[in-house]
């Protein structure tokens, strides 16, 4: 299915079995992210959240360029000379909002599938990705500081946590551009692969995880993000949301049943 608005192109979103596929598509201006895209998107990320169905969900950009190269600055740019205030960390009410890299209610694991640029909020848009296959052509890059702007998509936060310090805040203070080999030395990403094996190891990724139940899944991303800042005191004696719908669900059992009747589980996702 394609979301109908505006401008029908700007995201599109299909279902394939229980993995969901987004893809930015504006190929002829390397994914940029405008207002249209932004409600489009919010719109795709409420259909993923409220879908029992899905299990995985895979983020692309269109066109074999670029994942994103972030913010679309001409539209930006018309809308401060239209008197627009400037934004700074988040999107603050904006089109789209509550945007994907400010929501922590998405339980189930999302992969970026990078082939190309992957610069500003693209960058961002990744990162907040729990998984992120690259080719090997692809770069990232946060050059806001270039611009006169902040990484306020959750840049700063996200990089500075998810690579050491000190690389985090050479890319961020300087806009430095890494390759995707380097990413992944910086873990950041968990793949590289060449642009013709790419469906393929994504494909393998996602089925490495519906292999998986997908309960357990939810709840483990929703324990790792939410315990991240406490002690391990506290970790324990947290409450996750996502973990107490594993506990009631008719999932909870079934590895197991299926593990000593030497069977494969089938997973029913409630």
């Amino acid at each position: 299915m394609t979301m109908q608005d505006e401008n029908p192109q700007a995201v599109q979103y299909q279902k394939r079995g229980r993995v969901a596929y987004i893809t930015l598509n504006r190929p002829d201006v390397l994914n940029a992210m405008n207002l249209e895209m932004h409600r489009q998107l919010l719109a795709v990320w409420e259909t993923v959240n409220q879908d029992a169905d899905v299990w995985v969900v895979v983020l692309a950009g269109e066109g074999g360029r670029a994942f994103s190269v972030g913010q679309d600055l001409k539209e930006l740019k018309l809308r401060y000379e239209a008197g627009e205030p400037p934004s700074s960390l988040g999107s603050g009410g904006r089109a789209g909002w509550p945007r994907f890299t400010e929501r922590f209610d998405i339980h189930k694991p999302v992969i970026a599938k990078v082939d190309g640029y992957a610069f500003g909020g693209g960058f961002e848009l990744a990162l907040a990705c729990d998984l992120i296959v690259a080719t090997e052509e692809s770069v990232f890059a946060l050059p806001e500081a270039k611009l006169g702007l902040i990484q306020g998509a959750g840049g700063i936060f996200r990089l500075t946590r998810q690579m050491p310090l000190k690389q985090a805040m050479e890319m961020l203070l300087t806009g430095k551009r890494i390759t995707a080999r380097e990413a992944l030395e910086f873990g950041l990403v968990n793949q590289v692969t060449t642009k013709e094996n790419l469906d393929e190891a994504v494909d393998k990724l996602t089925q490495d995880i519906l292999r998986c139940s997908p309960m357990a899944i939810q709840a483990i991303k929703n324990i790792a993000y939410e315990s991240a800042d406490k002690s391990l005191e506290q970790a324990f004696a947290a409450e996750y949301y996502a973990e107490q719908q594993r506990l009631q669900s008719l999932d909870l059992v079934e590895g197991v049943d299926a593990f000593l009747e030497k069977r494969d589980p089938v997973w029913c996702g409630r």
